[in-house]
């Protein structure tokens, strides 16, 4: 159908999102908007009204119309904050109308896109006092400096940074190895926050278990640094740690089973073992922690410690120039070698390139199952130093058990599975 130049399947429809935006902006403004003299200038028709004609003015297709009517948009919304008596000097309603006319102009290039911010620009409007009180009586100033930090870690530094190998061996690659830094910040500030919401006795072993599939090592690495600074965070840190490898097995299961059925029908008995070991190593510690009694109350300290990020990231990288070093020296004695090698860094890479030459045809299937494990090896040597390294004595002398125990239990399942 077309009247007066607009096609209702393709315009028709879009401005109807544009007064959908306002519409939905507007009933949320119309809610604050109150009565009397102090009344906020805009409410749900006028809302409606200024997103229909930000709508309108892109299906005419002139830049300048658009142009104008924001100006006559933004002027009326500059006269009636200065004619309004309000003891509120915010401006958050004027940006408000602003924002709805756009994104009614918005919607009749991008529907979907304008319809989406439309929704997200209401809830901050609609959460309005719970911001306030998040960031006025929840979070710290130093919280909040660790959120401007690690944003600037991962937004400003991480982007410049060259993401090629340099130095001895190629292993020191600059955008790689300050991901494994921003990583770790990252699963620090989620134990830090699991740790608020959820207390220490769950929060910390739910976020050491999620984080596990982001990566176990460094999950090792920030619940090691977070039980140096907190003693008394111990039981649920090793329990963090050691959920983490439940994750990373069940990570395991799911690349090389998407990558090679048949390797993952090979090895599945050492996966379900070392699954099974490395859950209920990490449930003694966790029952340990809930029996323990008294809940320990998040400090307000940080959400993270830089330092450790780095130390971690180092130690990764010396791992990584020493196994390097040893496959110069050794030479590519064969595949479990070469996977041993890679297994220092990272077990799903070097299990994946396994199961990646079975897929094409140039290796047996049963031919994968020891350099897999030999990987996954190699890969608890990794988290054993990390341990070590980031959470002290006390730290690795509680998850080295369950590393071991992991290791064992995979081993055994590949004996078992295979008769021997």
């Amino acid at each position: 159908m077309n009247l007066g130049g607009i096609s209702f399947d393709q315009e028709g429809w879009r401005l109807a999102v544009a007064l959908s935006i306002g519409l939905l902006m507007g009933v949320e403004r119309e809610r604050h908007k109150g009565s009397g003299p102090g009344r906020a200038p805009a409410g749900i028709r006028t809302f409606a009204l200024v997103a229909l004609l930000g709508g309108i003015c892109m299906v005419i297709g002139s830049m300048a119309v658009l142009a104008v009517a924001l100006a006559f948009v933004a002027a009326a919304v500059l006269i009636a904050y200065a004619l309004s008596d309000r003891t509120d000097p915010g401006l958050t309603s004027e940006v408000a109308l602003l924002t709805a006319f756009l994104l009614g102009a918005l919607a009749q290039r991008e529907p979907q896109i304008a319809a989406g911010l439309a929704v997200t620009v209401t809830i901050l409007l609609a959460v309005r006092s719970q911001l306030h009180r998040l960031v006025e009586q929840v979070l710290t100033e130093q919280e909040i400096h660790d959120g401007l930090l690690f944003a600037a870690a991962a937004l400003v530094v991480l982007p410049l940074l060259p993401h090629e190998p340099i130095g001895p061996y190629g292993v020191f690659n600059p955008f790689v190895l300050w991901r494994l830094v921003v990583i770790v910040m990252a699963i620090g500030a989620a134990g830090y926050i699991s740790h608020r919401v959820l207390g220490s006795r769950v929060g910390l072993p739910l976020a050491g278990f999620a984080s596990g599939f982001v990566s176990s090592s460094a999950t090792i690495g920030a619940m090691g640094a977070r039980a140096r600074r907190e003693p008394a965070l111990l039981w649920p840190a090793v329990a963090a740690a050691v959920l983490s490898s439940v994750a990373t097995i069940v990570q395991m299961v799911i690349v090389v089973g998407a990558t090679s059925p048949p390797v993952l029908r090979e090895i599945a008995p050492a996966m379900v073992a070392a699954g099974l070991a490395a859950g209920a190593y990490g449930a003694v510690f966790a029952l340990r922690a809930l029996r323990d009694g008294s809940e320990v109350e998040a400090a307000a300290g940080r959400a993270f410690e830089p330092k450790t990020a780095i130390v971690f990231a180092a130690t990764v990288t010396a791992i990584l120039l020493v196994s390097a070093a040893l496959h110069d020296w050794l030479g590519d004695a064969g595949l479990t070698l070469s996977t041993a090698v890679a297994g220092f860094a990272d077990t799903h890479s070097a299990a994946i390139s396994v199961a990646s030459l079975v897929a094409s045809g140039k290796v047996p299937a049963e031919d994968a199952v020891i350099p897999i494990l030999a990987g996954l090896t190699t890969n608890s040597i990794t988290k054993a130093v990390l341990a070590f390294a980031t959470g002290g004595p006390r730290f690795a002398r509680a998850v080295w058990p369950g590393i071991v125990v992991v290791l064992l239990a995979a081993w055994a399942g590949v004996i078992l599975g295979l008769g021997w």
